[in-house]
């Protein structure tokens, strides 16, 4: 088993880390916009967030030793589930090649008020 943090001030908080690769399986954490400073990134914008969960996952994985390209499922959360056109086509800019399956679901909130996505994924690496 080995795991990889994001440096996210929650994961010690709630006791996770971003990503856990068991054998060839892995699983990413529901990944939020948070910046670099631990504040939310793109406040107001469900694109530059997605963006921005998908830089974060984009990290994981290569603390794991893979990429993208492994991913095979994507769930992508959102708070107003018309978001999900600018949101799909930032999915698209990351994995428009790969095309894993996904699953877009509209939730009724997050641990922030201003986090109006997050995402998570599955990846396989054999």
């Amino acid at each position: 088993r080995e795991s990889v943090s994001s440096g996210s001030p929650l994961e010690p908080v709630l006791g996770f880390c971003r990503a856990v690769k068991t054998g060839p399986a892995i699983a990413v954490s529901g990944t939020a916009p948070m910046g670099p400073d631990g504040k939310t990134a793109s406040v107001g914008d469900a694109a530059g967030q997605a963006r921005r969960c998908f830089e974060i996952i984009e990290g994981a994985l290569k603390g794991l030793g893979c990429g993208l390209e492994h991913v095979t499922r994507t769930r992508i959360f959102l708070t107003n589930i018309k978001d999900w056109e600018a949101v799909g086509k930032v999915h698209g800019e990351f994995f428009g090649a790969i095309r894993p399956v996904t699953t877009f679901v509209e939730v009724s909130g997050f641990i922030r008020e201003d986090w109006l996505v997050e995402i998570e994924v599955d990846a396989w690496t054999e």
